[in-house]
């Protein structure tokens, strides 16, 4: 769950989605939704709470910075039914980066901890996020979120990982479009995509790619998408002929 209004206004791009999307995958776990929300409490709480009771975890991004506006806190807080206390091991952090008597009231505000949390620690900036319930808070910054996910990583239930390979199909999207379908409803512990790009030679063209979790079926599914192509490209040879 991604959170900020600076993101559904465009003034700031996300680079999280993805780079979170690729890490779980190579440990075995599904990224199967991501929502972008606004900076209102209400909001928040709301999409958190479908979340989490679907999801094995929800992972937000953004909003605990030392900004009004910096509400995710709150709002977990808010969510989970318990006190936003000023949590002393947060507090410690903060001083040992920037000096207790620097602990302004802004500064403080990243100290706010869901009574009960664990925190997240953060190897860039001190500043802590946390894990409460199955839900773990990271910061927006890129940087902070990849050092606090690559923390809390290790304490992640992980499934098997997911296998892929690749496939250059040397014809167009529309000319396999029915037979990958085909493949696909054969295969069916075998996920298909297909990637549209201009070749070197500026003709349109596809990389295929397979995933799966089983490497025999991912095996079986590669040979008969390596069959499907030679026979199309034969098929569409031959027509060119005629």
């Amino acid at each position: 769950m991604v959170i900020g209004d600076e993101i559904l206004s465009g003034r700031t791009k996300d680079k999280n989605i993805g780079w979170i999307a690729e890490y779980l995958t190579t440990m075995g776990i599904d990224l199967r939704e991501v929502r972008v929300v606004p900076d209102i409490e209400e909001e928040i709480v709301a999409a958190l709470n479908a979340l989490r009771a679907r999801y094995t975890y929800v992972f937000t991004t953004g909003g605990i910075g030392p900004t009004h506006d910096d509400i995710t806190a709150d709002a977990v807080a808010k969510a989970f039914g318990v006190p936003l206390d000023l949590d002393e091991r947060a507090v410690a952090l903060l001083a040992e980066r920037m000096g207790r008597e620097n602990l302004n009231a802004a500064r403080l505000r990243m100290a706010r901890i869901p009574r009960g949390a664990a925190l997240v620690e953060n190897p860039v900036s001190k500043a802590p996020g946390f894990w409460i319930g199955n839900v773990i808070v990271m910061a927006g910054i890129p940087a902070v979120m990849q050092g606090m996910l690559e923390g809390v990583a290790p304490k992640l239930a992980t499934g098997v990982k997911l296998l892929s390979d690749t496939v250059r199909a040397d014809l167009k999207e529309g000319d396999i479009g029915t037979e990958l379908g085909q493949l696909a409803k054969a295969h069916p512990d075998v996920m298909f995509g297909s990637y549209p790009f201009n070749d070197e030679n500026g003709v349109p063209n596809a990389n295929l790619v397979i995933r799966s979790r089983d490497p025999e079926k991912l095996a079986a599914a590669k040979v008969a998408l390596v069959k499907m192509l030679a026979e199309v490209r034969a098929g569409l040879a031959g027509a060119a002929g005629q």
